[in-house]
Formats: C-alpha cells, structure tokens, sequence
C-alpha cells in the first residue's frame, strides 16, 4: 500500500527525481519522460471519463486502464538492472495486454465500417479519447527510444500494452461517436 504523508519533499528542488529503486535522475531523463508521458495519458483519460457515464462499459473499461497505466507508471519507474530487489517490483503482465486486446474487439465489433480516416473530434468522450491516444502514442514512441538505449531495460508486455492502448482509445474514441456514425470523415484534397 502506497502512503503519502507529505507532497512536497524538495527532494527535486535541484532538478532530480528519485526512481522507485532509489537512483535519483534528472527531471528530463528519457526513462522519467516516458512514464511522465504514460502519466500525461492517464489524466487525459480521466478528462474523457466525465463524458462517458451514461457508457457504462466504457467507463469501466477505462477505469481498468487508468488503474493499468499506474502499474506501467510503476514498472517504468523501476529499471530491472539484473540485481535482486528487496521486494517484487511490479510489472506489466500479458494478461494485461490479452485484456485490452478483448476488449478492443468488443467495442470495434460494433462498429460502423471504416471508408476513411477520421478527424479528431465529435462527441467530446472521444474528442478527449483522440488526445489521449495521440499521448499514448508519444508514451509508446518515449519507451521503445528508451528501450533501445544501453543499459536501459523496458519490458516486452509494457511494449505491447502501450502499443495496443492506442489502438483501444481509437475504437473507444469511435465507440463514444454513436459507434462510428457519428466519426468525422477526412476529405482528401477539400480545402484545396
């Protein structure tokens, strides 16, 4: 159980955040930037939620993946250097993934056809949804640059979750516009 007693630490005053394994880094460290990003999607994820109540599903399946993006925010946060730990550090798992994945067909099943891409917007559940994919995204591309790095570590199940919860947030975004109907098509060329 995580407890917090006090916010403010001035621990960082100088530029620096502590890991969970004790290493401090500078604020602007890769491994910090990815999961401040995964953070970043998870607040944008609760914006859409105050729009998804009379989405009973959806809302509960967001609910897991806010609950999911603070296990990534964890494993992040504790680079595996090969050293035992003192305690068993939380990860990502694929079960985790196999569930977005489930999920992603329950809502794409109901889904209007796909004839174009589809602009950003609509209902604002899936306005915000679309932010948060895009997020997710910047998240996804932070981690695998982080992963290519020497001496860094990122697990292949936070990989694939952060990969599929994009592909989540486009059908949820298309879910929450009338299942697609309502999408916002992309004319080629309109405006010229």
């Amino acid at each position: 159980m995580v407890k917090l007693n006090k916010i403010y630490t001035r621990t960082g005053d100088d530029g620096t955040t502590g890991l969970a394994t004790g290493p401090r880094r500078l604020k602007h460290d890769l491994r910090v930037e990815a999961y401040g990003t995964v953070d970043e999607t998870n607040s944008i994820i609760g914006t859409a939620r105050l729009h998804t109540a009379d989405m009973p599903d959806l809302d509960a399946m967001l609910s897991r993946i806010q609950n999911d993006l603070f296990d990534l925010g964890a494993d992040l946060s504790t680079p595996d250097n090969g050293q035992p730990m003192e305690w068993e550090p939380l990860r990502i798992i694929s079960s985790q993934v196999d569930r977005l994945e489930a999920e992603i067909d329950q809502l794409n099943a109901r889904l209007a056809p796909l004839n174009s891409f589809i602009l950003p917007g609509g209902s604002p559940a899936a306005a915000h949804l679309h932010v948060a994919r895009t997020v997710s995204r910047r998240a996804e591309r932070l981690m695998v640059e982080l992963s290519r790095l020497d001496g860094e570590t990122v697990g292949s199940p936070a990989l694939n979750y952060i990969n599929r919860l994009s592909d989540f947030l486009f059908v949820a975004a298309r879910h929450a516009n009338q299942d697609g109907h309502a999408d916002i098509l992309w004319v080629p060329g309109q405006n010229r």
